[in-house]
């Protein structure tokens, strides 16, 4: 099973999130963080299951429409590693946090 570790820049898209959500007025912010991270920890066990982009990061697709986010992350099998590197909502263009990441 591999570890999951997750960039200290995640937490400010969390916040970033969060913030949206306020903003909006929804409610359900922190359950919309609790999916997200128990979306996440599937990669402990299939590392793999997101699809394939740039510079052998991949993308886990978490949700639809207006729930849904993308998790960039990078699996590092000779540590049995996944890290997360960004999390953004489908619906964002890819901004800085995963444009740099590779």
């Amino acid at each position: 099973m591999a570890r999951i570790e997750l960039a200290p820049g995640v937490f400010d898209d969390f916040e970033r999130i969060l913030g949206h959500l306020d903003r909006h007025g929804s409610a359900d912010g922190p359950s919309r963080v609790e999916a997200i991270l128990q979306a996440i920890d599937l990669l402990a066990h299939s590392p793999l299951v997101g699809r394939p982009v740039r510079g052998g990061l991949r993308e886990l697709v978490i949700g639809t429409g207006a729930r849904g986010y993308v998790a960039l992350y990078r699996h590092l099998a000779d540590l049995d590693e996944v890290l997360v590197l960004a999390i953004r909502a489908q619906r964002e263009s890819e901004g800085p946090s995963s444009a740099g990441a590779d």
